[in-house]
């Protein structure tokens, strides 16, 4: 599929589904679609409509294809107005009225009016852009707060359903949204399972067209918790940004072997963010990490790519310990400008056929160091995180000669290319230090 501007995904395309082999994505014409995500959770709770707009275009302009942002914020997102001091709920008493419950009219609620209005707006010009909106309908401490903010809003399963449906209804009509449930927390017993299920039914009350998923918390995945749910479409997980979740490409596995469904990471390692969550290491996650956790979920079979930077999902406005650039220094970071060819690679060949195929590469078991491999009918990509050299069997790739083209993830472009009999070889990358791609054509 050609780049397409975002005026022309929104004449061309009508909406999302699931392929029919179920691995991946793609536009209700059958063209392919690559999830390639940003990391937004405070937008609708922190920036004004100037500074929102300059977020959603530069990252239109960045080749991003979905911004994810939660409805009801995490920091202090109900309490705390947005930009303009108001808030989303009903309060009364210090205590949260849902909007239309017991037969009152949200629409005359002026204050609640006033945010949605705001969030319908972030949303439209997102649409004129050509982006989608993965929407969280509220972050995961107003039904598990086991951490956080809170406050613990839906306790039950009618207040779960009655919002479900509320915002259900609100967005239906938008073409650009994707639900998403959850917001990092975990599901650890019946009851918030309930209210999950309520408000998952409570949306597709209103809307059975959008996809929707799951947001889970650190380390895990959404077949922890959520497996064999009909109203999840595809699964996610979070690797995360400590230890638990290094070798991401596991948890992508884990999810396809689990359940036959396409599958994502929601949030893997964000640029900027301490390693660990412990700044005094003085150790930041950088463009390098991203690529990594990247190119291993997608040679894995991931149906796209979600980025995040540490100083933009909150919209950082000054600098800390645990922050190093604020949201506008992070926009221009080098791992956001180089998400886009990984959606380049992947539409230079032909897109749905992709599967894993460990079997090409041998392996060596250190940590971070897991060669990636994945191959289509005619063709395969490997991947190496450092740019070490590839035991590779092209013996089982056919009988013919293979062709090998370097591909330079920091940069999208095609170096040397070589010829190979097919026969077990030790690809060498252009130079050591840094990942690379291997592209075979046979």
């Amino acid at each position: 599929m050609g780049m397409l501007n975002g005026l022309e995904w929104r004449d061309k395309m009508k909406g999302l589904k699931v392929h029919q082999e179920k691995h991946y994505l793609m536009w209700e014409d059958g063209t392919p679609f690559f999830y390639l995500g940003d990391t937004a959770w405070e937008l609708f709770h922190r920036l004004d409509r100037e500074e929102a707009a300059e977020y959603l275009e530069r990252r239109a302009a960045q080749g991003f294809h979905v911004v994810q942002a939660a409805a009801l914020a995490e920091l202090d997102g109900i309490y705390m107005g947005n930009a303009y001091g108001h808030r989303p709920l009903v309060m009364e008493e210090g205590k949260v009225c849902l909007p239309g419950k017991q037969g009152e009219s949200f629409s005359g609620v002026e204050e609640c009016a006033a945010y949605w209005e705001h969030v319908d707006w972030v949303i439209h010009r997102a649409a004129e852009l050509g982006l989608f909106m993965g929407i969280l309908p509220c972050w995961g401490d107003k039904w598990n707060k086991k951490w956080g903010c809170g406050p613990e809003i839906f306790r039950d399963s009618d207040s779960a359903y009655e919002y479900g449906a509320w915002i259900g209804e609100r967005y239906r009509r938008d073409w650009n949204v994707i639900w998403i449930l959850g917001g990092d927390r975990p599901v650890e017993n019946e009851g918030q399972e309930s209210v999950l299920d309520a408000m998952a039914a409570g949306i597709r009350s209103r809307d059975t067209r959008h996809l929707m998923t799951f947001h889970p918390s650190g380390a895990s995945c959404s077949t922890d918790f959520l497996k064999c749910k009909p109203y999840i479409d595809f699964n996610c997980c979070q690797s995360g940004h400590g230890l638990e979740g290094y070798e991401s490409w596991k948890f992508i596995r884990k999810m396809q072997e689990e359940e036959e469904k396409p599958c994502l990471d929601m949030e893997p390692r964000y640029e900027g963010h301490p390693a660990c969550f412990q700044p005094e290491y003085g150790v930041f996650w950088g463009e390098r990490e991203v690529r990594q956790n990247g190119y291993w979920n997608l040679l894995q079979g991931a149906c796209g790519c979600v980025y995040g930077h540490h100083g933009v999902w909150c919209f950082c406005r000054e600098k800390d310990s645990g922050h190093l650039k604020t949201w506008r220094e992070g926009l221009e970071e080098k791992g956001a400008g180089q998400m886009r060819y990984m959606e380049q690679l992947r539409l230079c060949r032909p897109f749905f056929e992709l599967r894993p195929a460990p079997e090409l590469v041998e392996q060596e078991e250190w940590c971070g160091q897991y060669i990636a491999a994945a191959r289509g009918d005619k063709y395969a990509f490997l991947y190496t995180p450092y740019g070490q050299e590839m035991k590779v069997h092209l013996e089982k790739m056919g009988d013919g000669p293979v062709q090998c083209s370097w591909f330079d993830p920091a940069d999208g472009v095609f170096q040397k290319k070589e010829i190979w009999p097919p026969c077990p070889v030790v690809l060498r990358p252009p130079d050591a230090g840094h990942d690379w791609v291997a592209v075979l054509d046979f």
